[in-house]
């Protein structure tokens, strides 16, 4: 059935439109300018706002409310509490203060806090982001909130992705001010979170421990097929596939989510979504609802998806393209580069504090999309190295050199693409070509972040991104508020950030082993998996730039810190164990049950023909009972290093016991089985196969 999408759109979010036919005339311009200001709201408004809410979900069939928050375990939370209230006569009423709209207080304990907070210290606060739109979902009323603990310290990710907000916008007003800007009141971050993902068939994945534990394929021979035809990349949607997607963008426009573009990705059953890009903090909380969305729908569709960012060996694993901007609330980009960008001050200064943001705090760039999964995917198959380094296009990279040489700019005209078939239009070229490679690069009027992966909040990339720009902002009107001559200031700060921050600057192959001996000789940070990258998050300089900005504390810093520390342990640890226990209770069980018929094949072949050739029995027994005892040796050796692993002192040191010691047994045990796998019969293998997997839908 055809579906108005204009009018299913946003039904379920208590949106703007909303709030201004529902909320006094008075209550709704004082509610208004809290959102567009960020100023703090008026008490007296709130219990009138609270009315209007729950009337209106309770027309939408919301019996609940909850305060949805994100703590710091990369997912949301909730508690619900019903609307009901108790009067005499053993009736009830439906009520909702404007005082539960504010503040709720969940149990702060059990939520990681990276000893912020003992066990027997609950209490915790969650506080109304009125600027993200309430909505309802499943007979429940959910109120975005920010989460923090009983003293004041955040608890969770949004927190500080407001506080950055505040602190781009309040820099980045002194430099439009000083261009002559007396209109705009606020700086606007804005984010389009690309996401992709896997489909596996549910009954598929329900026999594979390793994705129901961990998401990701801890064993799997390669399938004789898989991406290197380069055929399932915009292919045809397969019907099953489609239909999900469909479900899946009508669910997302109901909540307001500008779901867009949907495609076939790189490697089979790889899928991407696209939206159309909102505010950060609006933008991180419909993210979250994207994932939960992709996993509870495809569900109703026989299907589960799998968004870690690489679950299948060999083949692309999958990101989050965070593309940021950055504007004015007057709807100004100020990453546009107009017509002219080599005489576009305003731009190439904007720019220069990108770059010199990116080029200075590029540890914390790495840090923010560090994780024992993406791990797995840095560096290859689609995706970008895990070294920082920015693409600027052709054309803007020569606006660049010719101002650090003094030389003037010759832009090249904008050319015609004819492809020489005279029903087919012309079109008018860009001016420069993409790279995929790159793990910042610059897209025309925005940044493309790809290092972002899939399964992680994005929330923690943009408080790094916004700060790290603020704090360029802050030295720039520095320098350019007390300046005689306004115009030479500009030119000269321009050109001295340029060529002081020219080595971020990579326009060629990003997965070049040449690329990554020259990142060094640049002086680039060079942080290869998550561990190395966690040990520079309280870096002197790191916590001074956020506690410059308000953005967090050195206590805060610190306590993520920890908590980074411990999940990479806990994340290899239940890989590892997952691995003991599938090959402990199924491989080997298989295997031998394998080797017994072949056993028994060649004594049957014997004793009917004492010279029959059983050359081909004998070297299969050979061959797997030797891949047998290697696997038991490995199986044996990594429980042994799990064990000394979680005996090493928690935080950097039990981080890098797993990393250095259990991930490497973990490899070894999985090229002994993997090998297994290719001599087994199908009919004794235990599980589902690569090729089962990746083509079931």
């Amino acid at each position: 059935m055809t579906k108005n999408v204009p009018e299913i759109f946003g039904s379920m979010v208590f949106n703007e439109d909303v709030m201004r036919q529902r909320l006094p005339r008075e209550v709704f311009k004082s509610l208004k300018k809290t959102i567009e200001e960020r100023n703090e709201i008026d008490p007296s408004i709130a219990d009138v706002v609270a009315s209007a809410m729950k009337d209106w979900a309770i027309e939408k069939g919301a019996t609940h409310f909850t305060h949805w928050f994100q703590p710091l375990t990369g997912t949301t939370a909730e508690k619900h509490d019903s609307f009901i209230a108790p009067v005499q006569g053993g009736h009830v009423v439906m009520e909702f203060s404007g005082k539960e709209l504010i503040k709720g207080e969940p149990d702060a304990s059990s939520f990681p806090s990276g000893g912020l907070r003992a066990t027997f210290e609950a209490r915790g606060y969650t506080a109304w982001d009125p600027a993200s739109y309430a909505f309802v979902k499943d007979g429940t009323l959910y109120i975005p909130t920010a989460f923090c603990s009983y003293t004041g310290e955040a608890l969770d990710t949004k927190t500080p992705l407001l506080r950055s907000m505040d602190a781009i916008s309040n820099q980045g007003m002194r430099i439009l001010r000083l261009f002559g800007d007396t209109t705009a009141k606020r700086l606007t971050t804005t984010v389009g979170a690309e996401q992709e993902y896997f489909l596996v068939d549910q009954e598929i994945y329900r026999q594979r421990k390793d994705l129901i534990y961990t998401g990701r394929t801890l064993f799997g021979a390669p399938a004789p097929k898989g991406q290197e035809l380069e055929d399932h990349y915009f292919g045809p949607i397969h019907p099953r596939v489609a239909a999900f997607m469909a479900e899946l963008d009508e669910e997302l426009w109901k909540l307001g989510v500008l779901s867009k573009t949907k495609h076939n990705e790189a490697a089979p059953a790889q899928h991407e979504l696209a939206p159309i890009y909102a505010t950060s903090n609006i933008s991180v909380d419909q993210n979250l609802l994207i994932m939960s969305y992709m996993k509870r729908v495809a569900e109703k569709h026989g299907l589960v998806c799998l968004l870690h960012e690489k679950p299948y060996k060999g083949i692309s694993g999958s990101g989050k393209h965070n593309n940021w901007s950055v504007g004015t609330d007057t709807g100004i980009n100020l990453l546009k580069p107009g017509k002219t960008p080599a005489e576009n001050k305003q731009f190439l200064l904007m720019l220069a504090a990108v770059v010199k943001a990116v080029d200075e705090y590029q540890d914390l760039l790495r840090v923010s999309v560090a994780s024992a999964s993406n791990d797995h995917r840095l560096g290859g198959d689609e995706a970008p190295p895990a070294i920082v380094s920015m693409f600027i296009g052709d054309e803007l990279q020569a606006v660049v050199d010719s101002i650090i040489s003094g030389k003037s700019f010759k832009g090249a005209a904008r050319g015609k693409m004819n492809l020489g078939v005279p029903s087919v239009p012309t079109f008018t070229k860009d001016t420069s070509d993409r790279n995929r490679t790159s793990p910042f690069a610059f897209t025309g009027n925005k940044f493309e972040f790809r290092m972002v992966g899939s399964a992680q909040n994005v929330a923690f990339p943009n408080v790094v991104l916004n700060t790290a720009v603020a704090e360029s902002f802050r030295q720039f009107a520095d320098v350019l508020e007390g300046a005689e001559n306004f115009d030479e200031a500009l030119s000269a700060l321009i050109k001295d950030t340029f060529t002081k921050h020219r080595r971020i600057f990579f326009n060629g192959n990003g997965y070049s082993e040449e690329w990554e001996r020259e990142a060094v000789s640049r002086g680039l940070s060079s942080l290869k998996t998550c561990v190395d990258a966690f040990k520079v998050f309280t870096n002197e300089k790191n916590v001074a730039l956020f506690a410059t900005h308000g953005v967090m504390s050195e206590v805060e810093m610190h306590s993520r810190e920890e908590i980074m520390f411990e999940n990479y342990a806990k994340v290899i640890n239940i890989e590892a164990q997952t691995m003991i226990d599938m090959t402990a209770r199924e491989i080997i069980p298989a295997v031998n049950a394998y080797t017994a018929e072949v056993a028994a094949t060649a004594a049957a072949k014997t004793a009917v023909l004492s010279d029959a050739d059983i050359v081909t029995e004998t070297d299969i027994l050979k061959k797997l009972s030797a891949l047998t005892h290697e696997a038991y040796d490995q199986m044996q050796a990594l429980r042994e290093a799990v064990l000394a692993a979680r005996r090493a002192p928690m935080g950097e040191v039990m981080a890098e016991s797993f990393r250095d010691n259990v991930l490497p047994l973990m490899e070894e045990l999985r090229r002994a089985v993997d090998e297994m796998e290719t001599l087994t019969a199908a009919d004794f293998w235990p599980m589902p196969t690569y090729g089962d997997m990746l083509f079931s839908v």
